[in-house]
């Protein structure tokens, strides 16, 4: 497989990715970013925790679509992610999302 061909694969597979998170987004209320991934989400909780003088995050999600274009099955009905980076979340209000079309 030659660069060019994996660019054009790669070019194709991210386009698809955002075309089903197009079609998605409006039956999530969260957008959860982490320094890793990006998800949507129905359910979020954020909790900072302390162990050994370092400070980290646990984040636990529930009914999730994860923007990973090398996932296979992108929905998943729990996720926890245990972070030391930043973590944001977005509550998404039902008309104030609209997505660009294309």
């Amino acid at each position: 497989m030659s660069t060019e061909d994996l660019e054009k694969y790669e070019a194709e597979m991210e386009l698809k990715l955002y075309r089903e998170y197009r079609d998605v987004v409006k039956i999530f209320k969260f957008v959860v970013e982490t320094d890793r991934r990006f998800y949507l989400c129905n359910k979020v909780d954020v909790r900072s925790k302390s162990e050994h003088g370092e400070v980290f995050f646990d984040v636990t999600m529930s009914d999730a679509w994860v923007w990973d274009m090398y996932r296979p099955a992108r929905f998943a009905r729990n996720v926890r992610v245990l972070t030391f980076k930043d973590v944001n979340v977005e509550e998404l209000a039902p008309d104030d999302f609209e997505p660009p079309k294309g």
